[in-house]
């Protein structure tokens, strides 16, 4: 199964607000830019990636949770980062049942997300030296 087909088979396993809160925001992933691809990952986990992970989703018993792989490093003006916000590398969106996130807001993260990853430096593999 390809990785899109993975998260509509994990939304379709939570017919309750989890999966439409995740449908809804994989929606809004993916409306920022057309080259975001969607990976598989960690067994069961859904990824955007764009020059790098973006954001990675997760369905819990209580909660939504839409974690951003550098969220510490990212501007987040409307202060949607509700979750690991003691860390010095990830912060995540988190969603409960009834909550919602602002879609103008949240797609302003990813595209913070994109421009982070593109600042990178690209790593370099080590060239092999001949007879080795």
């Amino acid at each position: 199964m390809n990785p899109s087909d993975e998260i509509d088979t994990l939304i379709a396993k939570h017919p309750d607000w989890r999966g439409a809160a995740l449908a809804n925001l994989r929606r809004m992933v993916l409306e920022v830019d057309s080259d975001i691809v969607e990976e598989w990952k960690w067994m069961g986990a859904p990824v955007w990636e764009l020059d790098g992970i973006l954001v990675v989703g997760n369905i819990f018993k209580t909660k939504v949770k839409m974690g951003f792989m550098y969220g510490a490093l990212i501007d987040d003006p409307e202060k949607l980062f509700n979750g690991e916000l003691g860390g010095n590398q990830r912060r995540s969106v988190e969603l409960a049942e009834g909550e919602s996130v602002d879609e103008d807001a949240f797609k302003d993260l990813i595209r913070a997300a994109i421009a982070y990853n593109r600042s990178k430096p690209k790593k370099s593999r080590p060239v092999k030296k001949e007879g080795s």
